[in-house]
C-alpha cells in the first residue's frame, strides 16, 4: 500500500444523460454536449489522480460510470452511489464516492437526519437532507482504515414558494433565510453524523464536499465542531498543509474568489495532535477552467489534499 493518498472533491456540474430535464430554466443536454460533458469530466478525473474522490450533482450514476470508463485510471475503480428515487416529484441530484483502493464494507447512503434533529414545523422535507450523505469505509493500508463521507449541503439559491417573487424584498429574503435555515440543519445532522460514526467506529474520518459555504462560515464551523472537544472535531485540510497558500479557490463569480468546496480530516491527520496516523502534506485546486465559459466543464474548481501516512 502507498504511503501517501489522495484525497479530492469534485462538483461535476449537472451530469446527466441526454434529454433529461433538470430544470425549468435549464434546456436538457443534446447527445453532442453529453459527449463533451463525458470527454472533459474524464480528463479532469485523470488529471486529479486521487487515490479517493466525492462526486456531487451526479443526476445518474450511470453517467458517472461512462466518464470513468474514459478515463485512464479510474476504469475499474470502485463506485459507490445511488440514484434518486424515479418516483420522485422531482428530479435532484446525488452524490458519489468513487475509489481506487479496497473497501472494508458496503457504502451506504445517510437520507435521513439522525434522531433529534428536524427542520422547522411545516418544512419540505423536514427530517431528511436535500442531497442524501454517502459513507464508505476505505482501506488505506492493512493497518489503517478511515471512514470517508461524501456531501453537498443546500445551496443559497432562494428556497421560493409558490407565487414568490424576488421583486418583493421581503418575500426574496424569506426564501433566502429558508435555504439558510435548511443548510444549517443539514450542518448539524452532518456533525451528530459524524459524532456517532466516529465513536461507534474508532476510526479516522475524510469528509468531502460542497458546503456551499467558506469554511469560516458558521454552517461549514458547525460541521466542524469549532468547540467541540479535539476527540470529535474535523479541520480544514487547507489549514493544515504546512506551506500556507492560501491563494486557491474553487469558485469565481463576478470576479471574487471563494472556497466552499472542502477536504476535512479528523484529528489523526493533524500533526500537531498525539493520536495523529499521518499529516497534510499539501492542498491544490484545478480551477484554470473557471470564467472561460466553456459549457461542458463545471461551474467549481476542484480540490485535491494530499496525506502522508506516518510508518
Amino acid at each position: 500500500m502507498p504511503q501517501e493518498i489522495r484525497f479530492a472533491t469534485f462538483n461535476v456540474y449537472n451530469l446527466a444523460p441526454p434529454g433529461q430535464q433538470l430544470y425549468d430554466n435549464l434546456a436538457p443536454a443534446t447527445p453532442e454536449e453529453y459527449e463533451a460533458k463525458l470527454d472533459w469530466t474524464a480528463h479532469q478525473i485523470d488529471l486529479l489522480d486521487a487515490d479517493v474522490i466525492g462526486f456531487q450533482e451526479i443526476f445518474s450514476q450511470a453517467a458517472l460510470r461512462e466518464a470513468l470508463a474514459r478515463t485512464r485510471n479510474y476504469r475499474t475503480a470502485v463506485q459507490v452511489g445511488f440514484d434518486p428515487d424515479p418516483a420522485a416529484e422531482r428530479l435532484t441530484p446525488s452524490v458519489a464516492l468513487v475509489s481506487r483502493l479496497p473497501l472494508a464494507g458496503p457504502g451506504v447512503a445517510h437520507a435521513t437526519f439522525p434522531a433529534g434533529v428536524a427542520m422547522p414545523e411545516g418544512s419540505r422535507d423536514a427530517d431528511r437532507f436535500s442531497r442524501a450523505v454517502i459513507h464508505a469505509p476505505i482501506v488505506l493500508s492493512p493497518a489503517c482504515t478511515v471512514d470517508v463521507v461524501v456531501v453537498h449541503l443546500k445551496s443559497k439559491r432562494p428556497d421560493y414558494r409558490n407565487g414568490d417573487s424576488c421583486d418583493d424584498p421581503l418575500l426574496f429574503g424569506l426564501a433566502c433565510l429558508r435555504s439558510l435555515i435548511r443548510r444549517g440543519t443539514e450542518a448539524v445532522a452532518l456533525r451528530v453524523l459524524l459524532t456517532r460514526m466516529a465513536s461507534a467506529n474508532q476510526r479516522a474520518q475524510v469528509v468531502l464536499g460542497d458546503f456551499n459555504d467558506v469554511a469560516d462560515a458558521v454552517t461549514t464551523s458547525i460541521v466542524l465542531g469549532s468547540d467541540a472537544p479535539i476527540a470529535g472535531r474535523l479541520f480544514d485540510t487547507r489549514q493544515l498543509q504546512p506551506r500556507q497558500d492560501l491563494a486557491g479557490f474553487s469558485m469565481l463569480s463576478d470576479g471574487c474568489r471563494s472556497t466552499i468546496d472542502h477536504i476535512l480530516v479528523s484529528e489523526q491527520f493533524n500533526p500537531e495532535l498525539p493520536n495523529a496516523i499521518g499529516a497534510v502534506l499539501d492542498v491544490a485546486y484545478l480551477n484554470e477552467h473557471l470564467g472561460r465559459e466553456l459549457p461542458e466543464a463545471s461551474d467549481h474548481g476542484q480540490v485535491v489534499a494530499r496525506i502522508g501516512l506516518f510508518d
